[in-house]
């Protein structure tokens, strides 16, 4: 399939696991990538991989300059910029409010929110030379409810609900769609590995048993919808919020299926 033949998209942390797993099934069905990321080198090493179409560019989210330069190197290689998918972010290291420093709030914050932020202010410009496009800012499921031991992790996902929203009211008559995905806990090193400070990963704090489907969610579970919220067949969604998350946030499933 092509669905996405003369379609740019630019995916920040992209060479990460659900990054990755985006611009893959991007490629595959036809797009031009182009990997946003602090690690070039494996941004490097994706695009090598991939080949024809598909470029890496050094882009840290929390710098406005960055994010000038990532959008100019797009539409140099590529002559338009379509799509935009605020991938990236970081987790804090666990920690009650109370032990949570200023520092680390403040680094969650800048990468997770103002980071989307940037990206939907410096894209914007882009999207509409190219006659319109979409935005997909990755949410989490934190970011509907509380989670204790994650407060800056919590705060900047909720703020992305408010920004998305605001953003497709501003830029739809522009021909241009934002929406939020939020995905649950999803098997990738953000979530199987330690967060930088920590000696836990989050995937201790959780067990998928509760859960509808008792599994956790792999990347291709979000590139899935990911396809569908940038593609033609989405022309009429905008400003909306999609739950990935395999039931957590429904509450416990019957322990042993339905009753006789």
């Amino acid at each position: 399939m092509s669905r996405f033949a003369d379609q740019t998209v630019l995916v920040t942390g992209g060479s990460g696991g659900q990054g990755a797993s985006h611009v893959r099934a991007l490629h595959a069905e036809g797009a031009n990538v182009v990997i946003g990321g602090i690690d070039a080198d494996r941004g490097a090493g994706l695009a090598a991989e991939l080949g024809h179409r598909a470029l890496s560019v050094r882009l840290d989210v929390t710098r406005e300059e960055s994010w000038a330069a990532a959008v100019a190197e797009t539409e140099e290689a590529f002559g338009a910029l379509t799509i935009l998918v605020n991938n990236a972010g970081v987790q804090n290291p666990p920690a009650v409010i109370e032990s949570t420093d200023l520092a680390t709030w403040a680094r969650i914050l800048d990468v997770n929110l103002t980071g989307t932020f940037l990206g939907i202010r410096a894209a914007a410009p882009a999207l509409r030379r190219a006659g319109g496009g979409t935005i997909v800012n990755i949410g989490s499921t934190t970011g509907l409810g509380g989670t204790a031991l994650y407060a800056p992790y919590v705060a900047g996902k909720w703020a992305v609900r408010g920004l998305t929203r605001t953003a497709a009211l501003e830029l739809g008559r522009d021909n241009i769609r934002v929406n939020a995905i939020h995905p649950g806990v999803v098997a990738t090193p953000f979530i199987t590995e330690p967060a930088a400070g920590s000696d836990a990963p989050i995937a201790d704090f959780y067990s998928p048993e509760p859960f509808a489907v008792p599994r956790l969610g792999q990347p291709a579970d979000i590139t899935a919808l990911l396809l569908f919220l940038t593609s033609p067949d989405a022309a009429f969604i905008t400003g909306t919020e999609y739950v990935i998350d395999g039931g957590l946030l429904l509450g416990p499933a019957l322990k042993n299926g339905s009753p006789s």
